[in-house]
């Protein structure tokens, strides 16, 4: 059937118009703040590294980025928030290992998979294991001798599924036990630490434990790793502290909402890359014990991939231990 010249004229109008719609709407993004989720309490290592790129995004996307702390359940009460955000680049959050891969372990309604659109990895974080600066044991060897001869009392904070996995592979590898404490960040949780009333022993990201180690206020035990973080040589690998085997791993990572439109995902993304540039970013980082991603992993698709991997690597490991919520 032939169409009406005026009809034909109107559609093919209307078509034309769609590319050009897109492209006005992503070149207009973004046209007010951006709200960046923590899924943690203020003063925690996240909610640290989320303000430094907050800070110097800001002036690259040309309005300002703002922080939004919403923590509870091991920070999956945050991720939701972001689960259930529209996917306009409006709303985007400050993930981890605890919030994107650990957080298997609690009754989640989004799947960590499937119902986020990774933007870029931003850095790999060494899991420090610190205690008060009191206590008896300086290293894992005296840690794990302190404990056997003080069964179920060394006090340790249970923060997030990766200080909660840490605790129990602990347990696990050297056939000792102890109490977790639960805490809704790694703020309180360091507080307390500090105070040396409440807490012996915790496992956080260096972001949030390596100023309190530098000012002697608490004294590290081990980086649960492998290999020694070139931001923060001087302290020793779990290996050479006496456990071999007792790895957490920790990073951060930027996520949007599901759907969020590829071209808003690479603009944010853009802004992020930038601000890993930055001397001062580099510098703040360092301070914080924060080694950069590579820049390959940076990408979104980089991440993705990263993403991946993590998942199919520690999902199993969570589910045959049967780890659950404490």
């Amino acid at each position: 059937m032939k169409l009406p010249r005026r009809n034909f004229l109107h559609l093919a109008a209307g078509v034309a118009t769609l590319p050009v719609s897109r492209v006005a709407w992503a070149q207009a993004y973004p046209a007010r703040q951006i709200t960046l989720i923590v899924p943690f309490p203020p003063g925690g290592s996240t909610d640290v590294t989320a303000r430094v790129l907050a800070e110097r995004m800001r002036p690259l996307l040309g309005q300002p980025v703002i922080i939004e702390n919403v923590g509870g359940a091991g920070g999956s009460i945050g991720v939701g928030r972001l689960a259930r955000a529209a996917p306009d680049g409006y709303t985007i959050d400050l993930g981890q290992w605890d919030t994107h891969v650990g957080n298997i372990v609690y009754p989640l309604t989004y799947d960590l998979q499937k119902d986020f659109e990774p933007i870029g990895l931003v850095s790999i974080n060494p899991q420090l294991m610190v205690a008060r600066k009191n206590f008896p044991a300086n290293d894992l060897k005296e840690l794990v001798a302190w404990m056997k001869a003080h069964p179920g009392e060394a006090k340790f904070s249970n923060i997030t599924a990766a200080s909660q996995v840490s605790g129990l592979l602990l347990q696990q590898l050297t056939d000792t036990r102890l109490q977790l404490i639960p805490y809704r960040g790694a703020g309180p949780a360091m507080t307390d630490l500090i105070s040396g009333q409440v807490l012996d022993v915790m496992v956080a990201q260096a972001a949030v434990t390596l100023p309190q180690v530098r000012g002697r206020t608490i004294k590290a035990i081990a980086n649960l790793a492998a290999q020694r973080s070139p931001t923060i040589p001087d302290i020793p690998t779990s290996d050479e502290s006496g456990v071999p085997g007792l790895y957490m791993p920790g990073w951060f990572g930027l996520f949007a909402a599901k759907g969020t439109p590829r071209d808003i995902i690479i603009k944010l993304n853009g802004a992020m890359v930038q601000t890993l540039a930055d001397p001062g970013v580099r510098a703040r980082f360092g301070e914080l014990g924060l080694d950069i991603a590579a820049r390959e992993q940076q990408t979104p698709e980089g991440f993705a991939a990263f993403h991946k991997s993590e998942v199919e690597k520690w999902w199993p490991i969570i589910k045959a231990a049967n780890i659950k919520p404490e």
